[in-house]
């Protein structure tokens, strides 16, 4: 089976380097986009996150940015075939991207392999790896395309997670949300999903656990997914 099939879209991931993923449904599923108008998914890949946060908000317009061409020409696909053909996909750098208006929210299921060795595919280390788009950058992009009511949430594994909250802290942001994530009860968190903001507030902490021990979804992580799961 070449896609993923969702209750409202489905998402084809032949050419992308990275498949959907329980990270990016997670980050999808969990994104606060209260009050939002406009969003910006940094490094979109197959569209997932886009099309997830389109289906949350019909009204919300949407540009997503990928560099690597398959990837990109995968996205405009799925978007295509999805109720929400309009998402606007742009294929550049996010260093090179332009835009007008800030963004009320900010989006990115980004590269995080610091050090780790690399793969052969060098679509896929692109995706994973950090060197075309480190934190730092990550978080200038923010700043960039924001303004002062906007947020950035992210999904990372959850000792790059520690790292990027230190960096976000020392450029002036603020943890506003932040989900821990483990795969079952037995096992330690693997995931950190983070909202960061200008604004100083009490963090929002929770952990989230998928499944239970007998293998079966757990129900905080049905209740969180259930309108895009197909069996669900």
């Amino acid at each position: 089976m070449s896609g993923f099939t969702f209750k409202q879209f489905k998402v084809e991931h032949d050419r992308c380097a990275m498949k959907v993923s329980t990270d990016g449904i997670l980050l999808g599923a969990w994104a606060n986009l209260s009050d939002a108008k406009s969003l910006l998914d940094i490094g979109t890949g197959t569209g997932l996150l886009a099309l997830m946060c389109q289906q949350r908000s019909n009204d919300l317009a949407i540009t997503a940015v990928e560099v690597d061409e398959a990837a990109y020409n995968q996205a405009l696909q799925n978007s295509a075939n999805s109720p929400w053909p309009n998402i606007n996909i742009v294929h550049t750098t996010i260093q090179a991207f332009e835009y007008t208006k800030p963004f009320d929210v900010v989006i990115s299921n980004p590269p995080y392999f610091n050090h780790s060795l690399k793969g052969q595919s060098n679509a896929r280390n692109t995706a994973r790896h950090t060197d075309g788009l480190s934190f730092d950058e990550l978080i200038n992009t923010f700043k960039r395309f924001s303004h002062s009511g906007s947020r950035f949430s992210l999904i990372l594994p959850s000792i790059e997670g520690a790292l990027f909250i230190k960096l976000a802290t020392q450029n002036g942001l603020y943890l506003n949300a932040h989900c821990r994530v483990k795969a079952t009860p037995n096992k330690d968190i693997s995931r950190s999903l983070m909202t960061f903001s200008y604004l100083k507030s009490d963090i929002e902490s929770s952990i989230l656990c998928i499944r239970n021990l007998d293998n079966s979804y757990t129900a905080n992580y049905v209740a969180l997914c259930k309108a895009f799961y197909l069996k669900m």
